[in-house]
């Protein structure tokens, strides 16, 4: 999926607007920016990164659904569903992409979105109508291709009224070596009573940069389900945010990373509640060995007004190593009096007493430390319902995880 070679007036102008806030916008140059203190790019030059399109057919670690519907070059009404190439949606659907792109990640908002949106050339548009529930999840991948390249890619997924889909979205390198830079912007409108469930992984080579700016609005009676998983990149950050605009809006997040060697991820996750009677439940659960760093930073934001507010969030990290190290920060900001809002978090090595207990029963110590990892995650896969999604995401864990564990 490349960039159209001629694209409608309001895109163009959005890319000139966006490259011409890069010369005032700039990254975060030292510890003291809020939000950047764990993950710093003092020597991160931008400028250095050639933007280059995407590629194909890299393996990743999850495993496609039975019917997955692909993006579509062929037109579409809009009064039916659409999955295509972004590029392609803005020019056979203008009035419906530039309402809606850029609504929920704000344009020229940071130095990385106003980077992405000057340069994406890779993006997919999903729509459904109002009333609409798609039949098949939708199956997304991004492949980082070209060695010493930046790829910037973005997803705009707008479900109306009444609709619902399930997309899933896998992040690759293509070659293991190449260092790389991918720079993913996504955006999830969720209509009044809509039910979307979105999936995103990374498995990115331990060579490359992964930034991220993600975020959902979902409106009255609505319900996002989001799922995320973290096993590659070297470094980065990704912030993932959903605002529950309207009364009776649900959000459910459940992550999972699962790193190795000095490889560092940094997930900045908010649930700001901006309407009554709202609820939201985030879960991460995070397995680090050798040398590797995570930091995890959740903010539970309940804006003035926002009464019967529910929400709780959790990370909890599992050290596999003396020398790996986590970061858990929870966070409440809360404006409302009537609310429920809670929050946990917890780092750990493995627990000595399991171990010796696996072993006073006959387990070597390998298969003992694996029981004792395979408990720790069980608890989250058990967040989804039998069907694609757990089968999935347990094989793939389960993948990652003998890597580790072998390596």
């Amino acid at each position: 999926m490349t960039q159209a070679v001629s694209e409608p007036q309001f895109l163009a102008e959005r890319r000139a607007e966006a490259q011409a806030a890069l010369e005032s916008l700039e990254l975060p140059s030292f510890r003291g920016v809020a939000g950047w203190e764990f993950t710093p790019v003092d020597d991160l030059d931008l400028e250095a990164w050639e933007p280059a399109p995407a590629g194909a057919g890299a393996a990743g670690p999850l495993t496609a659904p039975e019917g997955a519907a692909v993006p579509s070059t062929e037109a579409a009404t809009s009064e039916g569903p659409i999955v295509m190439p972004l590029a392609q949606a803005a020019e056979q659907h203008p009035e419906l992409v530039e309402r809606h792109l850029g609504s929920v990640v704000a344009a020229g908002s940071t130095a990385l979105v106003a980077r992405n949106d000057a340069q994406w050339s890779d993006g997919t548009f999903v729509y459904v109508p109002k009333g609409v529930t798609l039949d098949a999840p939708v199956w997304l991948e991004t492949v980082h291709e070209a060695a010493g390249s930046s790829l910037a890619w973005r997803l705009l997924v707008v479900l109306e009224e009444g609709a619902g889909a399930e997309v899933w979205h896998q992040s690759v390198s293509a070659d293991a070596e190449a260092e790389g830079l991918l720079n993913g912007v996504v955006e999830l409108v969720v209509g009044p009573g809509a039910k979307l469930r979105f999936v995103d992984a990374q498995a990115l080579n331990e060579k490359s940069w992964l930034f991220g700016s993600q975020r959902a609005v979902v409106a009255r009676d609505g319900a996002v389900d989001w799922v995320t998983l973290g096993f590659g990149s070297a470094n980065g950050k990704v912030f993932l945010e959903t605002k529950l605009d309207g009364p009776g809006a649900d959000a459910r997040v459940t992550g999972a990373y699962a790193i190795d060697g000095r490889q560092h991820v940094d997930y900045d996750t908010l649930q700001e509640h901006a309407a009554p009677d709202t609820t939201s439940d985030l879960a991460f659960r995070g397995i680090l060995d050798g040398r590797s760093s995570a930091v995890w930073r959740g903010m539970i934001q309940v804006d003035e007004g926002a009464q019967s507010t529910d929400a709780f969030q959790e990370s909890r990290n599992l050290l596999l190593s003396r020398k790996a190290h986590a970061d858990a920060i929870p966070g409440l900001e809360i404006l409302a009096n009537d609310v429920r809002c809670t929050h946990a978090a917890a780092i750990a090595q493995v627990d000595p007493d399991q171990l010796f207990y696996l072993r006073s029963h006959g387990l070597p110590a390998g298969e003992a430390r694996r029981l004792v990892i395979e408990g720790f995650l069980h608890e989250l896969v058990q967040r989804f319902e039998e069907g694609p999604l757990r089968d999935s995401v347990a094989a793939a864990i389960e993948e990652r995880m003998r890597l580790i564990l072998s390596a």
